[in-house]
């Protein structure tokens, strides 16, 4: 535990933020879990807040700007540090555990816009020495042109938009026999979809990170729960809390990394998990954890990407006529959908239809339905976004 102690010092000394938050801490002093739960927790959820009074990082930096390589946006928007060289948020473990090896040509379609996804994978994939073909979202026809003529031996993105792939190919005769494995994260991966994609002959292992962390745990071919990355330290607390529970108890995702560039400590995530005891049969000896098991609050993922009650609210705002909104998200097919309802009163029309839809994909980066309902209908429990999808 002497390297905990040296990052909560690094960041201690480094960052604005860590500086005030721990000025009553003796870093040398952290060297054990219990020490760790006695620090004060920072939450994913407060970001925004942190980053729009001291920006563009919140004072969560512990490098200045002029060392720091890249800054990304996510949806909220929250925004994180990257960098061009070396497997910054240490996804090269989680690939090699899906199968890809040097020499490997890699299919990434996670995004490059805006947000480190893209950049994310495409980092842990040269740190195995695999080669990567950046296809990024969308233009199905041309993905499946460029994996009909390159060849790729793994697929890396997320797992809906890998079962849209393989359909396509089969239905028009295109050959993705090469693809030998599949890295898949982002979204829920239901039992339903795994077995989908496997009859299609891809049997994906899926990874779980986040953009400001970085990998938190993976899959490996036994499939027995998810390996926690070696390079943080993952607590499991009471949600709202930074109390740790008993093993085995579902509670909120907590993570200290060792990362001095974005030292983050006790850095709450909103998933929520559990551990899961033993070790894994595939013969890696670090914590498991059960998998993500949906959020501590209402923030939610859909298509990969997080949607924030305050994204919803904006799109009310921007209408006058929306009295109250709920986005509700579920799943049609293992294909994530989401459809705000709006109270309206009286007939909301087409144009108004077609602005509100508007206004939903510009705040969220999603496209979604709208459906217009009296005045009164919606239950009046304080939710703003409504995740009826199942994972059975």
């Amino acid at each position: 535990m002497a390297a905990l102690a040296a990052a909560i010092g690094h960041a201690k000394a480094n960052s604005a933020y860590f500086a005030d938050l721990l000025k009553d801490v003796a870093p040398a002093e952290v060297i054990s879990r219990a020490a760790l739960a006695r620090l004060p927790v920072t939450r994913k959820s407060d970001l925004k807040a942190h980053q729009a009074a001291a920006r563009p990082l919140g004072g969560l930096n512990g490098a200045p700007l002029s060392q720091i390589e890249q800054i990304f946006m996510s949806p909220g928007p929250i925004y994180e540090p990257g960098a061009r060289t070396g497997d910054f948020w240490r996804m090269g473990r989680a690939l090699y555990a899906a199968g890809c090896r040097a020499g490997d040509l890699v299919h990434n379609t996670f995004s490059y816009h805006m947000t480190p996804a893209g950049m994310m994978m495409e980092a842990g994939a040269a740190a195995i020495g695999c080669t990567v073909f950046p296809a990024g979202t969308g233009n199905t026809e041309m993905q499946l042109q460029a994996m009909a003529e390159l060849r790729p031996a793994a697929y890396v993105g997320t797992p809906s938009f890998l079962k849209i792939l393989l359909e396509k190919g089969r239905d028009t005769g295109i050959d993705l026999s090469c693809l030998r494995a599949a890295s898949v994260g982002g979204e829920a991966l239901p039992p339903s979809l795994r077995a989908e994609l496997k009859a299609l002959g891809v049997g994906p292992i899926q990874s779980y990170g986040t953009a400001d962390l970085g990998l938190i745990a993976y899959e490996t071919p036994a499939l027995e729960g998810m390996v926690v990355d070696e390079g943080i330290v993952l607590e499991i607390v009471r949600p709202g809390t930074g109390d740790p529970v008993e093993d085995g108890e579902v509670g909120e995702i907590v993570v200290t990394t060792f990362n001095p560039v974005y030292p983050l400590i006790r850095f709450a995530t909103g998933d929520m998990s559990a551990v899961l005891g033993g070790t894994s049969p595939c013969g890696r000896t670090n914590r498991r954890i059960k998998g993500w098991m949906g959020r501590a609050d209402q923030t939610t993922k859909v298509k990969g990407m997080f949607v924030h009650p305050g994204q919803v609210e904006q799109v009310r705002k921007r209408h006058e006529a929306l009295v109250r909104v709920r986005l509700v998200v579920d799943s049609v097919d293992n294909v994530d959908r989401m459809t705000l309802r709006c109270e309206v009163a009286g007939d909301g029309g087409d144009a108004l239809r077609a602005a509100v839809t508007e206004t939903l994909q510009a705040s969220c980066k999603l496209r979604g339905g709208v459906e217009f309902v009296a005045p009164g209908t919606l239950p009046n429990d304080g939710k703003v976004i409504d995740d009826v999808r199942t994972y059975e």
